[in-house]
């Protein structure tokens, strides 16, 4: 009975085995079927690689029947799960061309950067040849002039002092101040400059005040021994002068017909220092060149003397202490102020006293000796004022070159942006009385801050016909553009 029990009981095993291959087998059938039904939708792949596929999953090639891969298929794959059991191959296709599609971007974009990184450096390696390495023409023009170079001992001129620079109509207000006196004027093409000249033991000497006053800076040492050397490289005498007739040429080789206005400041007495002044012009006077009137006419030479400050007009406009009639005046520039018809001259309250010259300290035993007497009031009225003829149309070119007013005092302070309708009336007028007369204008102690008001006072007198711009920036005047408007005075009617 055992034995039968023990017997139906593998009997029994053994159906149970069956039945449940049989029944996985049947499961694992109904899920290639729909495996197979899902890539049928695929156009791209043939029944026969689907079936093959499907059965692959359980270890079969298509060659074999369902029924004989049963057996083999009786374990189901469960660590899959059935979202990625239902998934078809073409994702897994389309993941590695993407895959494939960024790497092949990446690469492209690599390499343009390497070939733009390739060009650019032949670029720069291009023009480093070009310096190292010159061609022709470079070559030439590096080398000339030089010894055993094409142009050897050609590539200077005897008048090469000044070569490039063009004359602009701007004064060199206290040029002596400059760290280069004089030359720095004339490299920034400045065709007047000046010196302020103190008169001490029969000596002249240049500063702004007595506290900078020094022993070897003079009028001879800064200004008259340097033009003198500077026109005698500017007139050499060669042979093919003829009838041995020397040259006038002015301080710039560009426009050698230029004249040098040395405005010479009376910071003494005008009556004992002008005879001094006289005296010190000779080396210039004597090699001819100082312009001068010859009776009627004006005689232009390279360099024009003009006295201001306390220089007396009597003393200028009389050929005793004037014999050569070489030394010309600053004459006032607000008395000549001339409207138009029945205009009357615009009410402008002044901004301060009239400027006058320096205060003499009798005490001082250096003046003492210089001066015997203190100078009358009438002799040290400032720019314009000493020696003063009765009426001021007793002022031209036979005597005077520029005609000059302080900008502050006269016109007064730029208000709300622009120059009043009395204020451009002023300097209309003023323009108007001294070109009648045939003088230069010239406005000194202009507004030199803001940057913006300066800029727009410069731009408003040389459009209205000042002629001579009185300036403390050299570079500003002459090497930047300063007509273009900005902030608040940007408004020019």
């Amino acid at each position: 009975m055992g034995r039968w029990l023990g017997g139906f009981d593998e009997e029994a095993n053994q159906q149970a085995t069956t039945s449940d291959a049989q029944a996985s087998s049947e499961h694992l059938l109904d899920h290639d079927q729909v495996l197979l039904d899902n890539l049928s939708q695929s156009p791209q792949v043939e029944p026969d690689e689907r079936w093959a596929r499907a059965q692959s999953r359980h270890g079969c090639s298509h060659k074999k029947k369902a029924s004989s891969c049963g057996a083999q298929a009786s374990i189901p794959i469960l660590h899959q799960p059935k979202w990625m059991m239902n998934r078809p191959d073409h994702f897994h296709e389309e993941k590695v061309m993407h895959s494939a599609k960024r790497r092949l971007c990446a690469r492209l974009g690599l390499g343009t950067l390497i070939f733009l990184g390739i060009v650019q450096l032949f670029g720069v390696l291009s023009g480093l040849l070009i310096v190292f390495v010159p061609d022709g023409i470079h070559r030439i023009t590096d080398k000339w002039g030089q010894i055993g170079h094409i142009g050897e001992g050609l590539s200077s001129w005897p008048t090469d002092f000044s070569r490039g620079i063009l004359p602009i109509p701007c004064h060199s207000h206290n040029d002596y101040w400059r760290r280069v006196p004089l030359y720095s004027a004339i490299e920034a093409g400045c065709i007047s400059v000046e010196a302020d000249v103190w008169l001490f033991a029969e000596q002249l000497y240049v500063g702004h005040s007595l506290a900078s006053l020094t022993p070897n800076r003079t009028l001879a040492s800064l200004y008259v021994d340097p033009l003198v050397t500077i026109l005698e490289g500017q007139n050499p005498t060669t042979p093919f002068h003829l009838n041995g007739n020397k040259s006038h040429h002015g301080v710039f080789d560009t426009d050698p017909e230029q004249p040098l206005t040395l405005l010479i400041d009376f910071k003494t007495s005008g009556a004992a220092l002008f005879p001094y002044v006289v005296s010190a012009l000779e080396p210039l006077r004597s090699r001819g060149y100082l312009s001068h009137r010859n009776g009627s006419h004006m005689v232009s030479r390279p360099i024009i003397v003009v006295g201001t400050g306390n220089t007396p007009f009597n003393l200028i406009d009389s050929t005793g202490s004037n014999p050569y009639q070489d030394i010309f005046f600053d004459a006032p520039l607000e008395e000549m102020w001339e409207g138009l018809g029945d205009e009357k001259p615009p009410n402008i309250p002044k901004s301060g006293p009239p400027v006058f010259g320096a205060e003499i300290d009798a005490s001082m035993p250096e003046l003492a000796a210089a001066e015997p007497e203190r100078p009358s009031a009438s002799d040290v009225m400032g720019q314009g004022k000493s020696g003063a003829p009765a009426s001021p149309e007793a002022y031209s070119t036979d005597n005077s070159f520029y005609a000059s007013v302080s900008f502050t005092r006269v016109i007064g302070h730029v208000l709300f942006g622009k120059l009043s309708e009395s204020q451009m009336a002023l300097i209309q007028g003023h323009i108007r009385g001294a070109h009648r007369r045939g003088l230069k204008v010239r406005y000194w102690e202009l507004p030199f801050w803001p940057i913006g008001l300066r800029n727009y006072v410069w731009d408003v007198l040389v459009k209205e016909g000042v002629d001579i711009l009185n300036v403390d920036d050299l570079k500003a005047a002459t090497k930047r553009d300063w007509t273009k408007p900005s902030g608040w005075w940007s408004s020019r009617d």
